[in-house]
């Protein structure tokens, strides 16, 4: 059994495609493939969405990051894609 983590993960997706649908459809979706015992929070605009996961369990931020990854491969979310983030 793996020990509890505390704290959240951030994961921002951003619309890249103009034809793809906005944040604000777009958030359901996400939310809807993400696995549901999860507590995201989300912010949401028309070209950006970060979603605040709270880490829990075996739950940690490497985790969130590929279950996302693997929520952009989703037909119903082409244009949208991972905002790269800067590991400096």
């Amino acid at each position: 059994m793996t020990a509890g983590r505390t704290g959240t993960a951030d994961v921002a997706v951003v619309r890249r495609d103009r034809a793809a649908p906005t944040g604000w459809t777009t958030v359901v979706r996400l939310l809807g493939l993400l696995p549901a015992h999860w507590d995201c929070h989300p912010e949401v605009g028309r070209d950006r969405v970060v979603l605040r996961v709270e880490l829990a369990g075996a739950t940690d931020a490497s985790a969130v990051r590929r279950a996302v990854s693997c929520v952009l491969a989703d037909a119903a979310l082409r244009g949208w894609t991972e905002e790269l983030q800067d590991r400096t």
